[in-house]
Protein backbone atom coordinates (compact mmCIF):
# COMPACT_ATOMS: atom_id res chain seq x y z
CA UNK A 1 0.00 0.00 0.00
CA UNK A 2 1.15 3.38 -0.70
CA UNK A 3 2.79 5.38 2.17
CA UNK A 4 0.68 8.84 3.07
CA UNK A 5 1.80 11.87 1.07
CA UNK A 6 3.19 9.52 -1.69
CA UNK A 7 1.00 8.76 -5.07
CA UNK A 8 -0.21 5.61 -6.58
CA UNK A 9 1.81 6.53 -9.87
CA UNK A 10 5.06 6.79 -7.78
CA UNK A 11 4.66 3.73 -6.34
CA UNK A 12 3.67 1.91 -9.68
CA UNK A 13 0.41 0.81 -8.37
CA UNK A 14 -2.71 2.11 -10.37
CA UNK A 15 -6.04 1.03 -8.55
CA UNK A 16 -8.98 0.41 -11.04
CA UNK A 17 -12.04 2.24 -10.94
CA UNK A 18 -14.64 -0.35 -9.99
CA UNK A 19 -17.53 -0.63 -12.17
CA UNK A 20 -20.69 -2.44 -11.88
CA UNK A 21 -22.97 -3.33 -14.25
CA UNK A 22 -27.36 -2.61 -14.68
CA UNK A 23 -29.92 -1.97 -17.06
CA UNK A 24 -31.27 1.14 -16.04
CA UNK A 25 -29.56 3.91 -13.88
CA UNK A 26 -31.62 6.03 -12.37
CA UNK A 27 -30.08 9.81 -11.17
CA UNK A 28 -31.80 11.43 -8.28
CA UNK A 29 -33.87 9.75 -5.47
CA UNK A 30 -36.52 11.84 -5.01
CA UNK A 31 -40.32 11.61 -6.16
CA UNK A 32 -39.34 11.19 -9.78
CA UNK A 33 -36.56 9.00 -9.16
CA UNK A 34 -38.00 6.77 -6.95
CA UNK A 35 -41.17 6.29 -9.40
CA UNK A 36 -39.36 5.73 -12.31
CA UNK A 37 -36.70 3.12 -10.68
CA UNK A 38 -39.67 0.99 -9.40
CA UNK A 39 -41.52 1.31 -12.84
CA UNK A 40 -38.19 -0.03 -14.41
CA UNK A 41 -37.82 -2.51 -12.27
CA UNK A 42 -41.34 -4.25 -12.35
CA UNK A 43 -40.20 -4.23 -15.82
CA UNK A 44 -37.66 -6.43 -15.00
CA UNK A 45 -34.88 -4.07 -15.55
CA UNK A 46 -31.64 -4.19 -12.88
CA UNK A 47 -32.41 -0.89 -11.31
CA UNK A 48 -29.95 1.32 -9.67
CA UNK A 49 -30.53 4.71 -7.57
CA UNK A 50 -27.67 7.63 -7.44
CA UNK A 51 -28.51 10.22 -4.56
CA UNK A 52 -26.49 12.67 -3.48
CA UNK A 53 -27.86 13.21 0.23
CA UNK A 54 -28.07 10.20 2.68
CA UNK A 55 -31.62 9.43 2.43
CA UNK A 56 -34.02 9.03 -0.44
CA UNK A 57 -36.98 11.37 -0.49
CA UNK A 58 -35.65 14.43 -2.02
CA UNK A 59 -37.29 17.68 -1.51
CA UNK A 60 -40.60 16.14 0.21
CA UNK A 61 -38.82 15.25 3.34
CA UNK A 62 -39.09 18.88 4.36
CA UNK A 63 -42.47 19.47 2.74
CA UNK A 64 -44.28 18.52 6.32
CA UNK A 65 -47.46 20.16 5.22
CA UNK A 66 -50.18 18.57 3.76
CA UNK A 67 -51.90 18.35 0.05
CA UNK A 68 -49.51 15.73 -1.27
CA UNK A 69 -50.98 12.05 -3.24
CA UNK A 70 -54.89 13.66 -3.86
CA UNK A 71 -54.46 12.27 -7.18
CA UNK A 72 -51.97 9.37 -7.19
CA UNK A 73 -53.34 8.16 -3.46
CA UNK A 74 -57.05 9.19 -3.44
CA UNK A 75 -55.56 10.96 0.12
CA UNK A 76 -54.39 13.69 1.31
CA UNK A 77 -50.81 13.38 2.70
CA UNK A 78 -47.49 15.17 4.12
CA UNK A 79 -44.38 15.11 1.80
CA UNK A 80 -42.89 12.87 4.21
CA UNK A 81 -45.62 10.42 3.99
CA UNK A 82 -45.76 10.52 0.33
CA UNK A 83 -41.80 9.92 -0.21
CA UNK A 84 -41.65 7.51 2.23
CA UNK A 85 -44.48 5.13 0.98
CA UNK A 86 -42.33 4.88 -2.38
CA UNK A 87 -38.96 4.57 -0.16
CA UNK A 88 -40.68 1.44 1.36
CA UNK A 89 -41.78 0.48 -2.09
CA UNK A 90 -37.87 0.60 -3.06
CA UNK A 91 -36.64 -0.90 0.02
CA UNK A 92 -38.60 -3.73 -0.65
CA UNK A 93 -37.27 -4.40 -4.38
CA UNK A 94 -33.39 -5.47 -5.20
CA UNK A 95 -33.03 -1.98 -6.38
CA UNK A 96 -29.29 -1.34 -6.08
CA UNK A 97 -29.04 1.96 -3.96
CA UNK A 98 -25.99 4.48 -3.97
CA UNK A 99 -26.79 7.10 -1.37
CA UNK A 100 -24.57 10.24 -0.60
CA UNK A 101 -22.80 9.54 -3.84
CA UNK A 102 -22.68 12.49 -6.22
CA UNK A 103 -22.74 12.12 -10.14
CA UNK A 104 -19.61 13.33 -11.79
CA UNK A 105 -20.13 13.08 -15.55
CA UNK A 106 -22.34 10.39 -17.62
CA UNK A 107 -20.38 9.26 -20.91
CA UNK A 108 -21.88 7.58 -23.92
CA UNK A 109 -20.17 4.66 -25.52
CA UNK A 110 -19.84 3.12 -28.82
CA UNK A 111 -23.70 1.32 -30.12
CA UNK A 112 -23.56 -2.35 -28.95
CA UNK A 113 -26.30 -4.49 -30.41
CA UNK A 114 -28.60 -0.94 -31.69
CA UNK A 115 -28.49 0.39 -27.65
CA UNK A 116 -25.58 2.52 -26.53
CA UNK A 117 -23.84 1.79 -23.18
CA UNK A 118 -23.98 5.14 -20.93
CA UNK A 119 -21.03 5.12 -18.16
CA UNK A 120 -22.27 7.00 -15.00
CA UNK A 121 -19.05 8.07 -12.78
CA UNK A 122 -19.78 9.20 -8.92
CA UNK A 123 -18.13 9.64 -5.94
CA UNK A 124 -19.27 7.83 -3.35
CA UNK A 125 -18.08 7.17 0.24
CA UNK A 126 -16.42 3.98 -0.85
CA UNK A 127 -14.37 6.06 -3.51
CA UNK A 128 -15.21 6.51 -7.15
CA UNK A 129 -17.59 4.07 -9.43
CA UNK A 130 -18.65 3.63 -12.48
CA UNK A 131 -21.86 2.16 -13.29
CA UNK A 132 -22.78 1.43 -16.28
CA UNK A 133 -26.24 1.35 -18.21
CA UNK A 134 -28.18 0.83 -21.67
CA UNK A 135 -30.36 3.09 -20.13
CA UNK A 136 -30.20 6.45 -17.91
CA UNK A 137 -32.57 8.40 -16.70
CA UNK A 138 -32.36 11.79 -15.95
CA UNK A 139 -34.34 13.30 -12.15
CA UNK A 140 -32.27 15.58 -10.42
CA UNK A 141 -34.98 17.88 -9.88
CA UNK A 142 -34.37 21.49 -9.50
CA UNK A 143 -33.10 24.61 -7.51
CA UNK A 144 -34.42 27.75 -6.79
CA UNK A 145 -33.42 31.51 -8.34
CA UNK A 146 -31.33 33.09 -5.83
CA UNK A 147 -31.09 36.52 -5.18
CA UNK A 148 -27.82 37.23 -7.33
CA UNK A 149 -29.71 35.77 -10.32
CA UNK A 150 -32.60 38.49 -9.94
CA UNK A 151 -30.05 41.16 -9.16
CA UNK A 152 -31.56 43.07 -6.52
CA UNK A 153 -29.55 45.44 -5.50
CA UNK A 154 -28.14 46.64 -2.10
CA UNK A 155 -25.88 45.79 0.55
CA UNK A 156 -25.14 41.96 1.18
CA UNK A 157 -26.02 40.82 5.18
CA UNK A 158 -27.20 38.19 6.36
CA UNK A 159 -30.76 37.10 6.44
CA UNK A 160 -31.56 36.63 2.70
CA UNK A 161 -32.57 33.13 1.80
CA UNK A 162 -34.54 31.19 -0.46
CA UNK A 163 -37.36 30.39 0.49
CA UNK A 164 -37.05 26.46 0.58
CA UNK A 165 -33.56 26.79 2.27
CA UNK A 166 -35.60 28.72 5.11
CA UNK A 167 -37.99 25.67 4.98
CA UNK A 168 -35.76 23.40 5.52
CA UNK A 169 -34.13 25.05 8.17
CA UNK A 170 -37.07 25.21 10.30
CA UNK A 171 -38.14 21.81 9.65
CA UNK A 172 -35.16 19.69 9.13
CA UNK A 173 -32.45 21.50 11.56
CA UNK A 174 -35.02 23.20 13.31
CA UNK A 175 -33.35 26.65 13.36
CA UNK A 176 -34.80 29.87 13.19
CA UNK A 177 -34.36 32.42 10.14
CA UNK A 178 -35.15 35.33 12.13
CA UNK A 179 -38.35 37.04 13.32
CA UNK A 180 -39.51 39.16 10.78
CA UNK A 181 -39.60 38.14 7.53
CA UNK A 182 -40.73 39.82 3.94
CA UNK A 183 -41.36 37.29 1.29
CA UNK A 184 -40.77 38.06 -2.59
CA UNK A 185 -42.74 35.65 -5.00
CA UNK A 186 -46.12 34.17 -4.34
CA UNK A 187 -44.59 30.96 -6.02
CA UNK A 188 -46.21 27.95 -3.69
CA UNK A 189 -43.04 27.87 -1.92
CA UNK A 190 -42.99 31.19 -1.09
CA UNK A 191 -47.30 31.25 0.03
CA UNK A 192 -46.06 28.09 1.95
CA UNK A 193 -43.45 29.42 4.15
CA UNK A 194 -45.52 32.53 4.85
CA UNK A 195 -47.68 30.71 6.45
CA UNK A 196 -45.13 28.14 8.15
CA UNK A 197 -43.03 31.38 9.61
CA UNK A 198 -46.61 32.41 11.11
CA UNK A 199 -47.14 29.05 12.82
CA UNK A 200 -43.88 29.37 14.38
CA UNK A 201 -43.64 32.84 15.66
CA UNK A 202 -42.13 34.55 12.55
CA UNK A 203 -44.00 37.58 12.06
CA UNK A 204 -44.46 38.07 8.18
CA UNK A 205 -44.89 41.43 7.20
CA UNK A 206 -46.40 40.98 3.32
CA UNK A 207 -45.79 39.13 0.27
CA UNK A 208 -44.81 40.81 -2.65
CA UNK A 209 -44.81 39.62 -6.36
CA UNK A 210 -43.56 41.27 -9.49
CA UNK A 211 -46.61 40.42 -11.42
CA UNK A 212 -49.69 41.68 -11.57
CA UNK A 213 -50.98 38.37 -10.30
CA UNK A 214 -50.49 35.44 -7.86
CA UNK A 215 -47.85 32.37 -9.57
CA UNK A 216 -49.30 29.87 -7.09
CA UNK A 217 -52.04 27.62 -6.64
CA UNK A 218 -55.03 29.48 -5.51
CA UNK A 219 -55.62 26.99 -2.67
CA UNK A 220 -52.21 28.07 -1.37
CA UNK A 221 -53.20 32.02 -1.55
CA UNK A 222 -56.50 30.71 0.27
CA UNK A 223 -54.68 28.50 2.88
CA UNK A 224 -51.63 30.08 3.65
CA UNK A 225 -51.99 33.99 3.15
CA UNK A 226 -56.39 34.43 3.48
CA UNK A 227 -56.73 32.52 6.34
CA UNK A 228 -53.59 34.10 8.17
CA UNK A 229 -54.34 37.66 7.04
CA UNK A 230 -50.95 38.25 5.47
CA UNK A 231 -51.44 40.33 2.42
CA UNK A 232 -50.23 40.15 -0.80
CA UNK A 233 -49.27 43.12 -2.49
CA UNK A 234 -48.97 42.45 -6.30
CA UNK A 235 -46.98 44.64 -9.01
CA UNK A 236 -44.90 45.29 -6.62
CA UNK A 237 -41.03 44.37 -5.87
CA UNK A 238 -37.89 44.72 -3.71
CA UNK A 239 -35.77 47.25 -4.68
CA UNK A 240 -33.10 47.44 -2.83
CA UNK A 241 -31.75 45.25 0.50
CA UNK A 242 -30.89 47.36 3.79
CA UNK A 243 -28.47 46.59 6.55
CA UNK A 244 -25.07 45.78 7.21
CA UNK A 245 -24.01 42.92 9.66
CA UNK A 246 -27.77 41.72 9.43
CA UNK A 247 -31.29 42.80 7.77
CA UNK A 248 -32.36 45.74 9.00
CA UNK A 249 -35.09 46.70 6.07
CA UNK A 250 -36.32 46.14 2.30
CA UNK A 251 -37.08 48.73 0.18
CA UNK A 252 -39.92 48.07 -2.15
CA UNK A 253 -41.63 49.49 -4.97
CA UNK A 254 -44.62 49.61 -7.49
CA UNK A 255 -44.05 48.38 -10.67
CA UNK A 256 -45.27 49.42 -14.53
CA UNK A 257 -47.09 47.15 -17.05
CA UNK A 258 -43.57 46.58 -18.27
CA UNK A 259 -42.65 45.75 -14.67
CA UNK A 260 -40.05 48.40 -14.11
CA UNK A 261 -40.02 50.29 -10.78
CA UNK A 262 -42.12 53.16 -10.85
CA UNK A 263 -40.33 56.31 -9.16
CA UNK A 264 -41.70 57.83 -6.06
CA UNK A 265 -43.39 54.90 -4.79
CA UNK A 266 -40.90 53.37 -3.06
CA UNK A 267 -40.94 52.59 0.64
CA UNK A 268 -39.24 50.84 2.88
CA UNK A 269 -40.50 47.54 5.52
CA UNK A 270 -38.57 46.89 8.31
CA UNK A 271 -37.53 43.36 8.70
CA UNK A 272 -34.62 41.06 9.67
CA UNK A 273 -35.51 38.32 7.17
CA UNK A 274 -35.91 38.31 3.14
CA UNK A 275 -37.21 35.25 1.57
CA UNK A 276 -36.80 34.83 -2.02
CA UNK A 277 -39.44 32.48 -4.02
CA UNK A 278 -39.01 33.60 -7.23
CA UNK A 279 -38.76 30.79 -9.86
CA UNK A 280 -37.57 27.07 -10.00
CA UNK A 281 -34.43 26.36 -12.34
CA UNK A 282 -33.56 22.58 -14.05
CA UNK A 283 -30.70 20.97 -12.53
CA UNK A 284 -29.21 20.21 -15.80
CA UNK A 285 -25.87 20.63 -15.74
CA UNK A 286 -24.91 16.80 -15.87
CA UNK A 287 -27.34 17.04 -18.72
CA UNK A 288 -25.48 19.25 -21.00
CA UNK A 289 -22.63 17.65 -20.05
CA UNK A 290 -24.23 14.08 -21.77
CA UNK A 291 -24.89 16.40 -24.94
CA UNK A 292 -28.39 16.70 -24.21
CA UNK A 293 -30.05 19.29 -25.84
CA UNK A 294 -32.13 21.71 -23.54
CA UNK A 295 -35.45 23.60 -24.63
CA UNK A 296 -34.74 27.38 -23.75
CA UNK A 297 -38.30 27.88 -22.61
CA UNK A 298 -38.28 24.99 -19.75
CA UNK A 299 -34.99 24.84 -19.46
CA UNK A 300 -35.16 21.07 -19.71
CA UNK A 301 -34.00 18.42 -21.91
CA UNK A 302 -36.07 18.32 -25.36
CA UNK A 303 -38.12 14.89 -24.94
CA UNK A 304 -40.11 12.55 -27.53
CA UNK A 305 -43.37 10.84 -26.11
CA UNK A 306 -41.56 8.44 -24.72
CA UNK A 307 -39.44 11.05 -22.75
CA UNK A 308 -36.06 10.32 -24.26
CA UNK A 309 -33.80 13.02 -25.13
CA UNK A 310 -31.86 13.32 -28.22
CA UNK A 311 -29.08 11.08 -26.71
CA UNK A 312 -30.34 7.47 -27.32
CA UNK A 313 -30.83 6.04 -24.11
CA UNK A 314 -31.21 9.00 -21.55
CA UNK A 315 -34.57 9.78 -20.36
CA UNK A 316 -35.78 12.50 -18.17
CA UNK A 317 -38.25 13.27 -16.02
CA UNK A 318 -39.65 15.28 -12.99
CA UNK A 319 -38.53 18.70 -12.18
CA UNK A 320 -35.27 18.54 -14.00
CA UNK A 321 -37.69 18.24 -17.38
CA UNK A 322 -40.02 21.09 -16.47
CA UNK A 323 -41.42 22.73 -13.30
CA UNK A 324 -44.47 20.43 -11.74
CA UNK A 325 -47.15 22.17 -9.65
CA UNK A 326 -48.01 18.47 -7.82
CA UNK A 327 -46.15 15.81 -7.02
CA UNK A 328 -48.75 13.33 -8.31
CA UNK A 329 -48.14 14.22 -11.68
CA UNK A 330 -44.15 14.05 -11.17
CA UNK A 331 -45.07 10.26 -10.20
CA UNK A 332 -47.33 9.84 -13.26
CA UNK A 333 -44.65 11.31 -15.69
CA UNK A 334 -41.59 9.24 -14.37
CA UNK A 335 -43.22 6.05 -14.18
CA UNK A 336 -43.94 6.57 -17.58
CA UNK A 337 -39.94 7.31 -17.92
CA UNK A 338 -39.12 4.55 -16.20
CA UNK A 339 -40.90 1.84 -18.05
CA UNK A 340 -39.76 3.09 -21.66
CA UNK A 341 -35.74 3.45 -20.57
CA UNK A 342 -36.59 -0.34 -19.32
CA UNK A 343 -38.19 -1.43 -22.54
CA UNK A 344 -35.31 0.20 -24.31
CA UNK A 345 -32.55 -1.66 -21.88
CA UNK A 346 -34.49 -4.92 -22.46
CA UNK A 347 -35.25 -3.96 -26.58
CA UNK A 348 -38.43 -4.80 -25.80
CA UNK A 349 -39.89 -1.72 -27.77
CA UNK A 350 -38.42 -2.57 -31.55
CA UNK A 351 -41.13 -1.99 -34.14
CA UNK A 352 -43.83 -0.88 -31.99
CA UNK A 353 -44.94 2.00 -34.02
CA UNK A 354 -43.56 3.84 -36.96
CA UNK A 355 -41.25 6.60 -36.76
CA UNK A 356 -41.60 10.31 -37.68
CA UNK A 357 -40.25 13.10 -36.75
CA UNK A 358 -42.08 15.99 -35.79
CA UNK A 359 -40.99 19.01 -33.43
CA UNK A 360 -43.82 20.77 -31.15
CA UNK A 361 -43.41 24.35 -30.98
CA UNK A 362 -45.69 26.65 -28.47
CA UNK A 363 -48.03 29.67 -29.80
CA UNK A 364 -50.47 32.53 -28.40
CA UNK A 365 -50.41 32.33 -24.64
CA UNK A 366 -48.59 28.95 -24.11
CA UNK A 367 -45.27 29.75 -23.10
CA UNK A 368 -43.84 26.09 -23.52
CA UNK A 369 -44.72 22.55 -24.78
CA UNK A 370 -43.93 19.11 -23.98
CA UNK A 371 -42.76 16.62 -25.67
CA UNK A 372 -41.02 18.98 -27.80
CA UNK A 373 -40.67 16.28 -30.13
CA UNK A 374 -43.09 13.22 -31.73
CA UNK A 375 -41.46 9.84 -32.68
CA UNK A 376 -44.33 7.86 -33.08
CA UNK A 377 -47.84 7.96 -34.38
CA UNK A 378 -50.28 7.27 -31.00
CA UNK A 379 -52.07 9.30 -28.86
CA UNK A 380 -49.90 11.54 -27.32
CA UNK A 381 -50.77 14.12 -23.93
CA UNK A 382 -49.19 17.54 -24.93
CA UNK A 383 -48.23 19.09 -21.58
CA UNK A 384 -47.93 23.08 -21.32
CA UNK A 385 -48.17 26.30 -19.24
CA UNK A 386 -49.38 29.71 -20.27
CA UNK A 387 -47.21 32.94 -19.75
CA UNK A 388 -50.19 34.62 -18.09
CA UNK A 389 -53.67 34.35 -16.82
CA UNK A 390 -56.30 34.01 -19.74
CA UNK A 391 -59.92 34.11 -18.99
CA UNK A 392 -61.43 32.44 -21.44
CA UNK A 393 -59.09 30.48 -24.25
CA UNK A 394 -59.10 27.50 -26.76
CA UNK A 395 -56.01 24.87 -27.26
CA UNK A 396 -55.24 24.78 -30.64
CA UNK A 397 -53.34 22.09 -32.70
CA UNK A 398 -52.14 23.41 -35.99
CA UNK A 399 -49.73 22.52 -38.94
CA UNK A 400 -49.02 23.72 -42.05
CA UNK A 401 -51.49 26.64 -40.89
CA UNK A 402 -54.35 23.90 -41.05
CA UNK A 403 -55.99 23.28 -37.91
CA UNK A 404 -55.95 19.75 -36.54
CA UNK A 405 -57.49 19.49 -33.47
CA UNK A 406 -59.11 22.44 -30.95
CA UNK A 407 -60.65 21.97 -27.14
CA UNK A 408 -62.90 23.91 -25.53
CA UNK A 409 -63.50 27.10 -24.09
CA UNK A 410 -61.68 27.54 -20.43
CA UNK A 411 -59.87 29.87 -18.39
CA UNK A 412 -55.94 29.00 -17.78
CA UNK A 413 -53.34 29.87 -15.05
CA UNK A 414 -49.28 30.16 -15.07
CA UNK A 415 -49.25 28.25 -11.94
CA UNK A 416 -51.53 24.80 -13.42
CA UNK A 417 -49.21 22.73 -15.79
CA UNK A 418 -52.07 21.75 -18.51
CA UNK A 419 -52.44 18.50 -20.66
CA UNK A 420 -54.13 18.22 -23.86
CA UNK A 421 -54.35 14.89 -25.71
CA UNK A 422 -53.34 14.75 -29.37
CA UNK A 423 -54.71 12.10 -31.20
CA UNK A 424 -53.11 9.65 -33.22
CA UNK A 425 -55.24 10.60 -36.41
CA UNK A 426 -53.71 14.08 -35.91
CA UNK A 427 -50.14 13.31 -36.05
CA UNK A 428 -50.95 11.17 -38.87
CA UNK A 429 -52.62 14.22 -40.66
CA UNK A 430 -49.98 16.49 -40.08
CA UNK A 431 -47.48 13.69 -41.45
CA UNK A 432 -49.55 13.58 -44.69
CA UNK A 433 -49.46 17.71 -45.21
CA UNK A 434 -45.83 16.88 -45.46
CA UNK A 435 -45.67 19.01 -42.02
CA UNK A 436 -42.21 19.10 -39.85
CA UNK A 437 -43.98 21.02 -37.02
CA UNK A 438 -46.91 20.74 -35.51
CA UNK A 439 -48.21 24.13 -33.16
CA UNK A 440 -49.76 24.01 -29.70
CA UNK A 441 -51.44 27.29 -29.82
CA UNK A 442 -52.99 28.89 -26.89
CA UNK A 443 -55.83 31.49 -28.33
CA UNK A 444 -57.95 33.49 -26.16
CA UNK A 445 -61.24 34.42 -27.07
CA UNK A 446 -63.85 36.76 -26.70
CA UNK A 447 -66.51 35.54 -24.50
CA UNK A 448 -70.26 35.94 -25.69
Amino acid sequence: MAEFGSSAIDCGVVEAVQTQAFDVVVVGGGPAGMAAALAAHKADARVAIVEREQHLGGILRQCIHPGFGLSHFKQELTGPEYAQRFIDQVHATDIALFLNSMVLGIDSGEPAEDTAVHTVTLMSPAGMLQLTGRAVVLAMGCRERTRSEIKIPGSRPAGVFTAGLAQRYINIENLKPGSRAVILGSGDIGLIMARRCTLEGISVEGVYELMPYANGLRRNVKNCLDDFGIPLHLSTTVTRVIGHDRVEAVEVSRVDEHLAPIAGTERIVPCDTLLLSVGLIPENELSVAAGVELDPRTRGAVVDQSLQTDVPGIFACGNVLNVHDLVDNVTNESERAGEAAAAYALGTNAGAVPDCELTVSPAGSAGYALPGRITAVALTKLNFRVRRPVDAARVRILADGEELFAGKVRPFKPSVMESFPLPAKAIQHALDLGASEIILSVDPVEEA
